[in-house]
């Protein structure tokens, strides 16, 4: 291969707008590690797909940052099947993504709706506010102030969930130096902070996502760390309607963003998280492949 296409997206668009963005690269099976973390770096959005067909109804998916592999990636999963259906490889059903956080149930609307059944959540751990504040720059009662716990949760991917009491979310200015030292020593990916809305009855949380270890100082959309969030509120927020989770992320950005969530469970009783929401085609890029 002496170049590669690769499609733009911005996932989690609303009334098309806004959006985190991903590269989406079909048709990879030739591509290297070390040409994926190439093609990452040149694109420069936080992830970049790399896709292989297995069969009509899966696929085995990659997942790169501008610095790293991850195992997985809520925005640029919706960024796949959006770009497989607009390339008419996939029409709406039921598909399979194979991932290195494991297999991800894909349902495809005729209305371009893609929703992902994210990985059964764990809870790994809690961290006081004062361990968390100083990363963020607000006080200590910002967090306090909420009585709501600082919990790592993974459906995929491990995120640090933040509570912060209303009117402090744009306020948050994150020390990323400390914050990727902290992430690092905790193996945590970021750090998903949110403030719940309390004056609209559509929407349910805003939020903001910061993960600069793997080079992502912050970004709009973020369908795994909402998929930790929509257990988190579930269990510490029973009263909440577990079937109808709104999220915006982005506003600080400039760039807002629409996540939606539900929980259900399953005959085990084990809880099902489903993210889902609409992609946008930006544009594509032809890049050579010197390396």
């Amino acid at each position: 291969m002496n170049s590669v296409n690769v499609f733009l997206i911005n996932s989690f668009t609303l009334d098309g707008k806004g959006g985190n963005p991903a590269g989406v690269v079909l048709n990879s099976e030739q591509l290297s590690n070390v040409q994926k973390q190439y093609i990452a770096k040149t694109v420069g959005y936080s992830e970049t797909a790399f896709v292989q067909q297995c069969s009509e109804e899966s696929f085995d998916v990659t997942f790169f940052t501008p610095t790293n592999e991850v195992d997985f990636c809520g925005h640029a999963t919706l960024a796949v099947f959006h770009t497989l259906l607009e390339q008419g490889m996939i029409q709406s059903g039921k598909y399979t993504q194979y991932t290195k956080a494991g297999i991800v149930p894909i349902q495809v609307a005729e209305s371009g709706l893609i929703t992902m059944q994210q990985q059964h959540p764990e809870k790994l751990g809690r961290f006081s506010p004062s361990d968390i504040a100083g990363l963020l720059g607000v006080d200590n009662g910002a967090i306090e102030s909420t009585q709501l716990p600082c919990e790592v949760i993974s459906t995929g991917l491990a995120d640090l969930i933040v509570p912060v009491s209303v009117g402090y979310l744009d306020k948050v200015v994150p020390n990323s130096k400390k914050m990727a030292a902290f992430c690092e020593r905790n193996n945590i990916v970021g750090l998903h902070v949110f403030e719940l809305v309390m004056d609209n009855n559509e929407k349910t949380a805003s939020c903001r996502n910061f993960a600069p270890l793997f080079g992502i100082e912050e970004e709009s959309a973020t369908g795994s760390a909402c998929g930790a969030l929509t257990c988190y509120l579930a269990e510490n927020i029973p009263s909440m309607p577990s079937e109808h989770y709104i999220f915006e992320q982005g506003r600080a950005m400039g760039c807002c963003s629409e996540i939606r969530a539900k929980l259900s469970y399953d005959d085990s009783d084990q809880p099902k998280v489903l993210i889902s929401g609409k992609a946008t085609n930006n544009g594509e890029i032809t890049l050579p492949l010197d390396i």
